[in-house]
């Protein structure tokens, strides 16, 4: 019995191909725009747990409260300094602490001039400038990083070989211009997948300081912790020794000491909050979708009435009306949800393809995990009998005589 009643639902579907092909279109725009979003905020939250997996769970970053826009200028209010580094490696349960400083250059090369970041690398051991390598995800394409002694020589991320910032590929020991000084390329670094990282340029932090006159400043401390260190309490004594070696309370401290896990948290929010927010948005289409599957019905019920007489004139019951009714509206949801999976997942592998392409960022990632396909399908099907009930109790409390009367 159940088996009829599926296979009647699809004969009335498909006697009514346009309004139905109508009607589905929007239940599945609605779906694929739900499975998008939700896709690409999942691709979007792995991307950045794979970055702090790299980063690992025995670093953590300290960090001066200054603005970006102050980077280049050696005269920050604000400032960590290499005096502060030397504080934090004698703090017990510190391994290692190499340290970085950032400012903003005139790059030129081939007639083209531009602004990037140039980074300024502690280069003083090898051991720790491979933890500050490791941590950023570095890795040499071509030629070698800096080491101690390297001066007037530079690494670029890997988009200044791809044609891309300045019209002609910058090659291993060219020469470039930064602030119209000379430096010979030493080494190309592999893509991060991060336009911005792939932009910048590094060189060791003497090199550095003679190019912006940044004297002892330091932006970024990075702390590797001894093994079977608390990496949480050793990031409580640096806090509390910075404190009082730089003459600051918990109230007027000037710095930032960031763990992974508390970075992951506070992304994992701002990602959670922007995927409830699109999908909201992506739910009112989906709402207008039900209404468009009610209307169907309705119609339907109106131009089936004398059939819906018949059927119960030869024995019928409201039960069996009504799960016709609901059978078609299901079926309605659940094709709708099948083909905008299909569609979402075909948009969204898009948008990765041309973030990877033309953005030359890999954040941008389609995760398409079971459960959210099911989900989909679960809800398109929901939809769609939920937007159905209305119409098909209407049509199973039809009078069997007003029925057969009906024109």
């Amino acid at each position: 019995m159940k088996t009829e009643y599926f296979q009647l639902a699809v004969k009335n579907l498909r006697k009514r191909k346009l309004r139905t092909l109508l009607t589905l279109l929007g239940i599945f725009i609605s779906i694929a725009t739900i499975f998008m979003l939700v896709s690409l905020s999942l691709g979007l939250q792995n991307a950045v747990k794979e970055q702090f997996e790299i980063l690992g769970t025995d670093k953590f970053f300290i960090q001066s409260k200054i603005s970006m826009l102050a980077l280049g200028s050696g005269d920050v209010p604000i400032k960590l300094t290499t005096e502060d580094v030397k504080t934090v490696e004698k703090i017990s349960g510190v391994k290692e602490a190499p340290f970085m400083v950032m400012g903003n250059a005139k790059i030129e090369y081939n007639d083209k001039s531009r602004y990037f970041i140039v980074s300024g690398m502690d280069c003083g051991d090898k051991e720790a400038l491979g933890a500050l390598i490791e941590s950023f995800g570095l890795e040499i394409n071509e030629g070698r990083f800096l080491e101690k002694g390297d001066d007037k020589k530079i690494v670029i991320g890997s988009l200044y070989n791809e044609n891309y910032l300045f019209g002609k590929d910058i090659r291993l020991r060219d020469t470039i211009l930064l602030n119209d000084r000379e430096y010979k390329v030493l080494g190309i670094a592999e893509s991060v997948g991060n336009p911005s990282d792939d932009q910048n340029i590094y060189m060791t932090y003497s090199s550095f300081q003679e190019l912006f006159n940044s004297r002892d400043r330091v932006d970024f401390i990075l702390v590797q912790v001894n093994e079977g260190e608390d990496i949480l309490e050793v990031a409580d004594r640096v806090e509390k020794k910075l404190r009082k070696e730089r003459g600051v309370t918990e109230k007027t401290q000037d710095f930032d000491i960031s763990t992974p896990e508390e970075l992951l948290e506070s992304f994992g929010i701002i990602l959670n909050i922007i995927t409830i927010f699109l999908a909201g948005v992506a739910a009112i289409s989906l709402f207008v979708g039900g209404i468009g599957i009610a209307n169907t019905m309705y119609t339907s019920v109106l131009e089936r009435t004398r059939e819906i007489g018949i059927m119960k004139a030869i024995g019928a019951q409201n039960k069996d009306i009504l799960i016709i009714f609901l059978i078609e509206s299901g079926l309605l949801g659940l094709v709708g949800g099948g083909i905008g999976i299909l569609l979402g997942y075909g948009t969204s592998k898009t948008i990765e393809y041309i973030a990877v392409t033309s953005l030359k960022t890999n954040l941008l990632q389609a995760a398409t995990p079971a459960y959210l396909i099911f989900i989909c399908l679960a809800f398109g099907f929901l939809i769609g009998a939920l937007s159905g009930t209305l119409p098909a109790l209407h049509a199973s409390k039809t009078n069997v005589v007003d029925a057969l009367r009906y024109e």
